[in-house]
């Protein structure tokens, strides 16, 4: 097979969703449907059935949500899936951001008893700006739901998004008995009984046809005949072109408890996602079928607990990788020799020999790549796929233990180089104990919880009273920093790359210190050559 026919074949995608609307059961699923596992776990009763694949940090298995996103990669009928967990919890992290960077597509999960919730709307507008193309799942049709036209009315009117049912729910809660496919004109029909940890036994049938009559009550098979017509005639068309620019969301009905309607989305999906596009460098896009070249959107470390590992994430954005391969590293202008790469499936790794666009790949132990840095075989490509995000939330770190100390520093250096929590440095000699700064304060726990159990090293977290940080223009005269004029609570610190950041403790010392400062840059975002970086806000 050729490189053209190989990259054709790729579809890489995220789900996302609010907290509890089923995105890690519905991730479960279609690996049992891929083949990728042959039992499919669940969220809901981790202590008597088989954990999640997906959420291989033992925080998330005691807590029961996805706290980091995790790469899965599978095979379904032809296709090389590279499928991206998110995490689903309500703090939301840079994580889940950077993972979007990534992806060709986001099947977002909604709960169809609850409608469009805070977190999905979040998620929807960082897709939206990026114009990824999303597909919707109504979720939990086994369930008392709204009604669906409500459903597809608050997609349009809360996302502004037009809302195309590729299938319609025969019923619902109790009642629920399948969907019908709006594609083929046929209903399929599941049986209840069956274990949702394989998969659901299937009925086609027509709508004429009595086994259809005989499922349903009167009244549901009324309402779907009508809600059907409505829909052939009112409702929004499929355009392939539409779905590939987000303007319009294919939606998809089912239940992936009881795996209803799950076969029908991951089909739907690969018959109307497209394959990896050109992304763009330096104000041109590149050729997915030309030379080698990708972008590292993640780092985590201690993915394998017996080994202190540090896995780089790359997606590849054109061409095929081989193992072994030299490659420029973009930032630096220095060759890299291209080994250690793996495939994933949560944090189980094998050895990848090749890999083309749109595969998600990772490099172990390459301690000189961060995120955002392009690995390419083509000198002069440079991809700013990595958004960057102001940070809302800050605490203390204290060592209780300084016997420990160089497990300690290890361990934080370690973790801040995942990116998802910044470490800032106060410039005030009283003040020397690091500042921790992150989008979301779960971060924290998280980042507490892994230094103690990774690391062997203890840590005390004490929340901060400061409410935002500003980035000071780098290009400024330093000289200013000895005669600034503080608002009382106000500090100078230091980020990793050493830019000078202020630290305020509300909207009122900011303004004290733009009226007392008032030659003095600040931006929201880190600067780049005196200019402020792309901003996406995780407000």
């Amino acid at each position: 097979m050729g490189i053209r026919e190989e990259i054709q074949r790729r579809r890489t995608f995220a789900i996302i969703s609010h907290p509890d609307a089923g995105k890690t059961t519905l991730t479960e699923k279609f690996l049992l449907y891929g083949h990728a596992v042959q039992l499919a776990g669940s969220v809901t009763a981790r202590k008597n059935q088989r954990q999640s694949t997906s959420d291989w940090m033992e925080l998330e298995r005691k807590r029961g949500i996805s706290i980091s996103s995790t790469v899965l990669q599978f095979d379904y009928d032809g296709f090389r899936i590279n499928l991206l967990d998110t995490p689903g919890h309500q703090d939301f992290s840079e994580d889940t951001y950077r993972v979007l960077t990534a992806v060709d597509a986001v099947v977002m999960v909604i709960d169809a008893a609850k409608g469009i919730e805070t977190q999905t709307r979040k998620l929807f507008e960082v897709c939206r700006r990026r114009h990824i193309p999303i597909f919707t799942f109504m979720n939990k049709l086994d369930r008392p739901t709204k009604d669906p036209l409500e459903l597809l009315d608050e997609l349009e009117s809360v996302l502004k998004i037009e809302a195309c049912p590729m299938n319609w729910p025969l019923g619902n809660g109790f009642e629920f008995r399948g969907v019908f496919d709006r594609m083929t004109r046929q209903a399929h029909l599941f049986e209840y009984g069956s274990s949702g940890s394989y998969r659901a036994p299937v009925e086609i049938a027509s709508l004429a046809d009595p086994l259809v009559r005989e499922r349903l009550s009167e009244g549901t098979h009324r309402r779907l005949l009508e809600e059907i017509e409505i829909l052939d005639h009112a409702g929004t068309r499929f355009d392939p072109e539409g779905a590939a620019t987000g303007k319009i969301t294919p939606v998809f009905f089912g239940s992936a408890r009881n795996n209803f309607g799950v076969q029908l989305l991951l089909d739907g999906f690969l018959a109307h996602a497209e394959p990896p596009q050109p992304r763009k460098s330096n104000g041109s896009f590149i050729p997915v079928e030309s030379g080698f070249s990708g972008f590292i959107f993640k780092i985590q470390a201690n993915m394998d607990p017996r080994h202190r590992d540090r896995i780089a994430f790359l997606r590849v954005c054109s061409g095929k990788f081989t193992r072994d391969m030299t490659a420029v590293h973009a930032q630096s202008g220095k060759e890299i020799r291209l080994s250690n790469a793996a495939k994933m499936f949560g944090r189980d790794r094998e050895t990848v020999d090749e890999a083309y666009a749109g595969d998600i790949i990772g490099f172990v132990g390459q301690s000189s790549l961060s995120i955002g840095d392009t690995l390419t075989e083509t000198p002069g490509i440079m991809y700013r796929e990595i958004p960057r995000f102001p940070p809302e939330c800050f605490a203390l770190l204290f060592n209780p233990n300084p016997s420990k100390f160089k497990r300690f520093r290890e361990g934080v250096d370690q973790l801040l180089q995942e990116g998802v929590v910044q470490g800032l440095q106060p410039r005030n000699a009283s003040q020397q104990v690091p500042v921790l700064a992150a989008v979301g304060p779960l971060q924290f726990e998280v980042f507490q919880y892994r230094l103690e159990n990774e690391y062997g090293a203890e840590a005390r977290l004490e929340q901060a009273e400061w409410k935002f940080l500003r980035w000071v223009n780098p290009q400024a005269d330093r000289a200013w920093a000895a005669s600034v004029v503080l608002p009382t609570g106000t500090i100078l610190a230091d980020d990793a790359r050493g830019q000078t950041v202020i630290l305020f403790p509300g909207d009122w010392a900011l303004s004290v210190f733009s009226e007392k400062n008032p030659s003095i840059l600040l931006g929201d975002l880190p600067f780049e050559n005196g200019i402020e970086s792309e901003e996406v806000s995780a407000r």
